[in-house]
């Protein structure tokens, strides 16, 4: 099976610091992976790797078939990124962040019109489509932004907590856009503090103070901690760390 990410013992050090300790796992074409950790326990700085937005101190690893050193230009243009924090530009409206991304994304004209339109339709935002994002329900602008990531077909898709401060509705039918997308080919790299969200995915890493402590599908974890749920295989992990946020 084609491998989108290949990571082999990456590191990185701030100073004496280690925040990420010699991590290792691979992830497959059209696989969701739940990356998982308490806070501090060094996903985002791996995720910044991964992404080519911070350089590694030492080890290894492959993007999109692109390499983490040599490649960074090349695998920003193979992903997409959906942040909780910032996917949209709120002043301006639905159109403009479409065709906005779409020219970030290096899309031809007649392409970024063709998938506006494809994708107001898909959405139900036809209506909307002139309006200001800021005006959209948070559930809607989280659906936009998770579009909007993978608007030019990108092989892979980080997802950094997509699906915080939104109802559980809500939540529920951004996951099937997620099984949609992945049922395509679309590989869907996502960390969440939901553990009801873990369940969804197809296999998920646990991180603990730098490093992986476990890797497996839901199932395999629950029964390798002899745990009723997801929660109760994070509690048991996290609180053995050692460092905090």
């Amino acid at each position: 099976m084609e491998q989108v990410i290949t990571a082999h013992k990456l590191s990185k050090k701030f100073g004496d610091f280690i925040a990420t300790n010699e991590i290792t796992f691979s992830v497959n074409k059209g696989e969701i992976f739940g990356f998982l950790g308490a806070n501090g326990a060094g996903k985002t700085t791996a995720m910044r790797m991964l992404c080519g937005l911070s350089i590694p101190s030492s080890g290894e690893a492959t993007i999109a078939g692109f390499d983490i050193y040599k490649q960074t230009e090349e695998i920003k243009k193979s992903i997409g990124y959906m942040s909780q924090r910032f996917s949209l530009y709120e002043d301006l409206t639905v159109r403009e962040n479409i065709r906005f991304f779409g020219g970030i994304y290096g899309l031809s004209i007649p392409q970024i019109k063709l998938k506006t339109e494809e994708l107001l339709g898909s959405l139900g935002l036809e209506k909307e489509a002139n309006k200001l994002v800021s005006g959209l329900p948070l559930g809607w602008r989280q659906k936009l932004s998770f579009s909007v990531a993978i608007l030019h077909n990108p092989k892979l898709v980080f997802l950094d907590e997509p699906t915080g401060g939104v109802d559980p509705l809500t939540r529920r039918q951004f996951w099937n856009m997620i099984y949609e997308a992945a049922a395509k080919g679309l590989t869907v790299f996502v960390t969440t503090h939901y553990m009801d969200e873990a369940e969804y995915c197809d296999r998920i890493s646990m991180m603990v103070d730098g490093k992986i402590e476990a890797m497996g599908t839901p199932a395999a974890l629950k029964q390798q901690f002899d745990a009723p749920n997801m929660d109760h295989v994070f509690y048991q992990l996290a609180r053995g760390a050692k460092r905090k946020e």
